[in-house]
């Protein structure tokens, strides 16, 4: 049985107290108080409230940790070492709908570079973790990213822009380019799941544009610490501000650059 440290014990402890609450109103979407906050992108009672829960309990387990989280934004901490990185409902509009493809995404950040994270699905009950030199989990089964290196057998994901938003074509043409020569395209509508499933073996690869570090943070933990590689799309390292990812297997990692980067 996996044992993990306090530190991954509590960031677990935030995710299933948040949990509940969105449990308990997922599948009654229709009840919800929805607030329109942008093109596409809505914020719930339920995402409000979750999150609230997150910064309650990890405040009370480490006083002095930052925060940076989606809807409350940045918040210091006297330890300038560490803050966590949350998103408190990644697949918001999955959610909404019904369907069963969200996820609560906490992170470490430890001297600006991720070090622990946890993404858990509470419609499934699937609870990814990793912490740095520790391997990534899945419940109580360590993961391994796949070992595909043929492009032809590889099934990618990736996250395609609302209407109103930049980049649709260029996403589009990426797309167009990836279909010609891999097993398909999944786009399920959570980055944070997508780099666990990557992390796990059931993508292969994963890249997207325009996304923020609550986004990803967790993710990438997960990835690098299931053997895979993670980076910007054109390869640079600051990924988390970047505002673009790819995640692979080692085997594939840069025939997936050069095919989407091209």
């Amino acid at each position: 049985m996996a044992q993990y440290s306090a530190l991954v014990a509590v960031m677990i402890d935030a995710a299933r107290k948040a949990a509940r609450g969105l449990a308990r109103d997922f599948g009654e979407a229709q009840a919800l108080q929805v607030s329109r906050k942008g093109v596409a992108d809505f914020v719930s009672k339920a995402d409000l409230a979750a999150e609230q829960t997150i910064f309650e309990t990890l405040s009370k387990a480490r006083p002095k940790f930052g925060f940076v989280m989606e809807e409350r934004g940045e918040v210091e901490g006297a330890d300038n070492s560490n803050r966590w990185i949350v998103d408190p409902l990644d697949g918001t509009t999955n959610f909404l709908h019904g369907i069963a493809h969200f996820a609560i995404s906490i992170a470490l950040e430890r001297d600006r570079q991720p070090f622990a994270g946890v993404v858990y699905n509470p419609a499934t009950d699937e609870l990814f973790w990793a912490e740095k030199g520790e391997g990534a989990w899945l419940n109580d089964r360590r993961i391994r990213v796949s070992g595909r290196r043929d492009l032809s057998e590889c099934l990618f994901a990736t996250g395609l822009p609302f209407a109103g938003l930049e980049g649709r074509e260029r996403a589009l043409e990426e797309a167009r380019r990836v279909l010609e020569v891999t097993a398909g395209i999944r786009r399920f509508g959570s980055a944070a799941l997508d780099l666990a499933f990557v992390a796990a073996g059931r993508y292969d690869a994963y890249w997207e544009r325009g996304l923020n570090p609550w986004d990803v943070a967790a993710g990438a933990v997960l990835v690098r610490e299931a053997g895979g590689l993670i980076s910007e799309i054109e390869g640079g390292r600051n990924f988390l501000t970047a505002g673009s990812i790819l995640a692979a297997n080692g085997e594939i990692y840069d025939a997936a650059k050069n095919l989407i980067s091209a």
